[in-house]
């Protein structure tokens, strides 16, 4: 139980907000670059930086542009990327096989990256939606999405980015099951020290349509995602995920979208006490980047105070297309 505090005069909060000393003094949250994880986008040629016109300021990138890109955020004390694939449309199929090709997109940043940048953690995004004709990060099958199936190729994806030397397998698909199953193969296959970084409560979002303007998904979806992301009302659900994710051998949990679902951020900490991300998503990005492009917030001070959002609300991480520029800012 709190202690109570004196009356009014001998309380008065406002004594340890008077200087900037008193108030570093008593600050119960820090935000530093080892709290990121920097999302970047990876598409085919040399040499090619990429405007995303619904991201401002965000780039898709040809692989040797990634590895200066890894090159800046080891530079600024960002300890980890994770790597988005913008997959030429001629090679999405119903069978998605692109999806675990050993030389497919994500996997030569993956080994480029580890040889310039050995030093950097590369997560990898594991769902079929970059790769599928359908825009599903499952197959689809009589205009279902079905699940034992798309587990199954999940975990030939899973195990052709672990071999090409991927520290951290992000399974984003929200399929039943695949983190059982892909730790089973990640242990046997030899890749023990592989973590999981499962998007365990991931909502049925609009947030994310930058984004699927960025890999190239949304002219292929058909449909919506619904019936395997989560219904945004629903917050016991979300722990019964996070949950199950942990029991199947998740290293770490993450909730997406991140400033919409904080409360669900503080919940999965309080409960479960494990490595807790959030992912500040393509949408989250866009209406500060925009807003701070015409002038209608001051950009630097909103994109700082959205991330200590995410650490007051108890998350050990983020996600953030802000990581290199909150970086530069908070290295002075």
């Amino acid at each position: 139980m709190r202690p109570s505090q004196a009356p009014f005069p001998a309380t008065r909060l406002r004594r340890l907000r008077r200087t900037p000393a008193l108030r570093a003094l008593v600050q119960e949250n820090t935000v530093t670059p080892a709290d990121f994880i920097w999302p970047v986008f990876v598409r085919d040629g040399d040499g090619v930086v990429e405007p995303i016109p619904s991201m401002p300021g965000v780039n898709r990138l040809s692989v040797d542009k990634v590895v200066e890109a890894a090159r800046e955020a080891h530079a600024l004390g960002i300890p980890a990327i994770c790597l988005f694939p913008y997959t030429d449309p001629a090679l999405k199929t119903k069978d998605c096989a692109e999806a675990w090709n050993p030389d497919n997109l994500s996997n030569r940043a993956t080994r480029a990256i580890k040889d310039a940048v050995p030093e950097i953690a590369i997560m990898t995004d594991v769902a079929l939606d970059p790769y599928n004709i359908d825009g599903h990060d499952g197959f689809v099958e009589d205009g279902a999405i079905v699940n034992d199936r798309t587990v199954e190729a999940l975990v030939r994806q899973t195990l052709s980015q672990a071999d090409a030397g991927a520290d951290i397998i992000g399974p984003s698909d929200m399929m039943d099951g695949r983190i059982g199953a892909m730790r089973d193969a990640l242990e046997a296959a030899g890749h023990q020290g592989v973590s999981i970084l499962s998007y365990a409560a991931k909502y049925a979002s609009a947030f994310y349509g930058p984004f699927r303007d960025a890999v190239g998904a949304s002219g292929a979806l058909k449909g919506d995602k619904k019936t395997y992301q989560m219904n945004p009302a629903n917050a016991d659900e979300a722990m019964r995920l996070i949950e199950r994710d942990l029991r199947e051998g998740a290293d770490m949990v993450m909730v997406k979208p991140g400033m919409p679902y904080l409360d669900i951020c503080r919940r999965a900490k309080d409960s479960f006490g494990a490595p807790t991300f959030a992912y500040q998503v393509s949408g989250e990005y866009a209406m500060i980047a925009g807003a701070a492009e015409r002038g209608w917030v001051d950009g630097d001070k909103v994109m700082l105070e959205s991330l200590m959002a995410f650490k007051r609300a108890g998350c050990d991480g983020v996600l953030t297309y802000f990581a290199p520029a909150a970086a530069r800012l908070l290295n002075g």
